[in-house]
Formats: structure tokens, sequence, C-alpha cells
């Protein structure tokens, strides 16, 4: 059995802020599925705005926005495990 490295994201843009997970889990999009997702590429966000839920552990872990900006690139599909430092999504400050 091979463990696969983690799949590095595209090159981004140099005018994109990276959103990176805080933590080893789980991502997931919509707060239960079946739910709208809690943002779509084009939407704006605001500091503070929930983006996705990451779940370690069973915990369920709300990942707010740190800055005003448009969701750019969604780079992690809904279910996926992601590591620590992965980039999730690719924002344009506003």
């Amino acid at each position: 059995m091979s463990l696969k490295p983690p799949r590095s994201p595209p090159p981004g843009r140099s005018d994109l802020t990276e959103i990176t997970s805080p933590m080893v889990g789980t991502f997931y999009r919509a707060a239960a599925p079946g739910e709208e997702p809690f943002v779509e590429v084009g939407n704006n966000v605001k500091v503070g705005q929930t983006i996705c839920i990451l779940e370690a552990m069973k915990l369920m872990n709300e990942i707010e926005s740190e800055f005003n900006a448009e969701i750019v690139e969604i780079l992690v599909e809904n279910g996926t495990p992601v590591e620590f430092g992965q980039v999730l999504m690719r924002v344009k400050l506003s």
C-alpha cells in the first residue's frame, strides 16, 4: 500500500490570496448534505462569514473568512480529506 502525496493545487495568479486549511480534517462546502454551499465561485464574502466546515475528530469547525473578498477558485471537492496548510480556496481581496 503506497501513500500518495497530497496533490498540490495548480499555480495561482499573483493577484489572488490563498485560504489554507488551519487543521487536518474533512472539507465540507455546506452545513449538511443537500443544503446550499456556504460559498460559490463569484460570491463576495465578508470578514467573519462562514466559507466552509472542516470536520476533525467528529467536531464540525466552521472556517470563517479573514477578509472581504471575492471567491475566485474552490480547489477542494466536498467531503475530501485535507491536510494542514493545504490551499482550500483562492480569493481576490476587495
